[in-house]
């Protein structure tokens, strides 16, 4: 059961919330702890919208006030403040700073800041930057790796089982199970009518490849797509390229071992070919039927769109199965071009985003050749597939 509040405290509270000055009509004089956090937020959102001391232009004064908020206030709030100060104060300059980077709370929303600034971070950043980006690399990792590997692995073993095993391939708990109907009590054994195996594996059961546009408005669906990319690397039954792009292509299969090299790669910004990148995968696909496609973008095109719808479908027809993410992150429906979305429905590819909780079973949904759209649609999501119909 929680402590009433006295009066007094609930008109300090009110004199935090309004900021003070003569509207606030509250008479109250802060001290103490909340004098400090009265003058961290006046220095972020001051009276009216409008900042009236500011964080000052030095790294050392920013960093004092990111010590206070990380001190006197909780950490989803301290990221909150943190992004409100990156956008309203342009602290991007200061971010340069190491002893700036040392007071921040790591973020994602911090490493796509990080990322669009990455070409000019400066030697003596770069170090502390990279410990920023590790560590929520890795908290990342812990929380999706399990998901992600448990999933995959499970659609791989499901997608090659078969009613037809050799003695060696028998599946013999499920097998048991399936036969329990004809135990005969008096031999005091099971008949195996029906047989469960899996079929005889082969070296690469399936190839991935994720193809994600480094575009600016994409930075967080990077930072996610990166980490993916690095947990379906590991898996050694799969083939796995990661492939990035805006007007050019690099890909980034040989760096997958270290997802922090990757994103401290990245240049955020610029423009978009989708159709450049098409073409560079293209030459990926070695067995288009054991090959999952999976690109993340907003489908705004800025190279030739007509040619890039061209090599969906000449993707697709060879057998590929391909989805579109127009988002890989929690931030909500995102903007992206519709007539595109509408056109790569007409060839059978689903558009829709996708939130990180939902990417492990997306992949094991794709391994076992379900429909995606009709996946989307289960989970409650809004793919541009449903809506094809009336689109194109």
């Amino acid at each position: 059961m929680s402590t009433p509040i006295s009066n007094a405290q609930r008109l300090e509270r009110w004199r935090l919330l309004l900021g003070g000055g003569d509207a606030d009509g509250t008479e109250v004089v802060l001290t103490g702890r909340h004098a400090i956090m009265d003058r961290a937020m006046d220095a972020l959102y001051g009276d009216d919208g409008d900042r009236r001391g500011g964080l000052g232009a030095s790294a050392p004064t920013a960093a004092r006030w990111l010590g206070d908020i990380r001190e006197y206030f909780p950490t989803s709030v301290v990221r909150v403040m943190q992004k409100d100060a990156v956008e309203r104060l342009g602290m991007q300059r200061l971010l340069l700073e190491p002893e700036m980077l040392a007071a921040v709370e790591p973020d994602i929303h911090l490493i796509t800041t990080l990322m669009s600034l990455s070409g000019v971070i400066p030697q003596k950043a770069k170090a502390t930057a990279r410990q920023i980006i590790s560590k929520v690399v890795e908290d990342l990792k812990r929380k999706l790796d399990a998901p992600m590997r448990q999933a995959v692995l499970g659609a791989l073993k499901r997608s090659t089982r078969t009613r037809r095993p050799r003695h060696n391939e028998i599946d013999w708990n499920r097998t048991i199970r399936a036969n329990l109907k004809h135990y005969q009590a008096d031999y005091k054994t099971i008949v195996p009518e029906t047989r469960i195996g899996y079929g005889r594996k082969r070296n690469q059961l399936r190839t991935i490849i994720v193809c994600m546009d480094q575009s600016g408005s994409m930075g967080r669906s990077v930072v996610y797509s990166g980490v993916f990319g690095a947990v379906l690397a590991s898996i050694p039954a799969l083939r796995t390229h990661v492939v990035t792009f805006d007007t050019s292509v690099v890909d980034l299969t040989e760096k997958m071992a270290d997802p922090v090299d990757v994103l401290m790669g990245v240049q955020l910004g610029g423009g978009t070919d989708i159709n450049r990148a098409l073409a560079y995968c293209q030459g990926l696909i070695t067995r288009p039927t054991d090959t999952i496609f999976v690109l993340i973008t907003d489908l705004f095109e800025g190279g030739d769109n007509a040619q890039m719808l061209k090599r969906v479908e000449a993707i697709v027809t060879a057998g590929v199965k391909m989805v579109t993410l127009l988002a890989l992150d929690d931030s909500g429906a995102p903007g992206y071009d519709e007539r595109n979305a509408a056109a790569m429905a007409g060839f059978g590819v689903p558009s829709f985003a996708c939130t990180p909780d939902l990417f492990p079973d997306l992949m094991a949904a794709a391994i076992q050749g379900r429909d995606l759209g009709q996946w989307a649609a289960d989970q409650g999501v809004t793919a541009t597939r449903a809506k094809a119909a009336q689109a194109i």
